[in-house]
């Protein structure tokens, strides 16, 4: 990986901190609403449906995915060993599954980027506890942040830990720099060295949204250049928030509203 120089990366002034906030309060309040749809019997193209409308009509905002690059839906839905960029469509959600909803929202011109796994009936003990695997590398990779703090110390902290749980990391694809931007600089790898890559400064902002799965790290894409799987048909599982690094440390700018009360 080429070295990301300084230049490259946007400092957040306060105002567009505070532009960032907004922006990752609905992604996140998307997910809130979408939460409780994600049951058996409901394709994933209905919950795209309702995700745009609540998007577009009741925050009066846009969805990121629709037309970027071509991605034809406004949400991504990624079910059991779809890794990510799933398209919804006439899949039927049933009981046992894992699916997660990876929402993007524009906010005057600002875009919050956050995904969340969701557990479809009961799932298999395996499932449950890859997406718990999940969620607590997320976390800790974003404890890691702080200004003077490395990438490769956030990657490497990921890394130990999923593959210290029997798992393994997706190379292939990464977290990144956001703003006004949908995907800039930095990378965001979820592997790595300590004490490597791009020093953490106040004011960037980033996704960590590691990618692990329950049998080996190789993916492919589909022929539709958008669907990404586990090449071994393994289970596979994601989480991903939007954070913003402050003087002191962090600030998770995509928190659900049940983690906003707890916080």
């Amino acid at each position: 990986m080429l070295m990301q120089s300084h230049t490259q990366v946007s400092i957040k002034s306060p105002a567009e901190q505070q532009a960032m906030r907004v922006a990752g309060r609905l992604a996140a309040d998307v997910l809130d609403m979408i939460g409780p749809r994600v049951v058996a019997g409901i394709t994933t193209g209905e919950l795209d449906r309702i995700c745009h409308d609540f998007i577009v009509n009741v925050q009066h905002a846009v969805p990121a995915p629709l037309n970027y690059k071509g991605f034809p839906k406004s949400i991504c839905t990624s079910v059991n060993h779809v890794v990510c960029h799933g398209i919804p469509g006439e899949r039927v959600l049933k009981a046992g599954d894992i699916v997660n909803v990876d929402v993007t929202v524009i906010k005057d011109g600002f875009h919050g980027d956050t995904s969340r796994m969701f557990l479809v009936g009961d799932p298999s003990v395996q499932a449950r506890r890859l997406c718990s695997v999940g969620f607590e590398a997320m976390w800790r990779g974003i404890r890691t942040v702080a200004p003077g703090r490395r990438l490769g110390d956030l990657g490497h902290t990921i890394q130990q830990f999923v593959e210290s749980q029997g798992y393994s990391i997706v190379r292939e694809y990464c977290g990144h720099g956001i703003g006004r931007v949908f995907h800039e600089d930095p990378q965001v790898l979820h592997y790595g060295q300590p004490a490597t890559g791009l020093a953490l400064e106040a004011g960037m902002t980033f996704t960590v949204e590691p990618m692990i799965n329950a049998g080996r790290r190789h993916v492919k894409l589909l022929g539709d250049g958008w669907t990404v799987v586990t090449k071994d048909h393994s289970l596979s599982a994601q989480w991903e928030h939007t954070v913003l690094v402050t003087p002191g440390g962090y600030e998770v700018l995509t928190l659900g509203a049940a983690d906003r009360a707890a916080a």
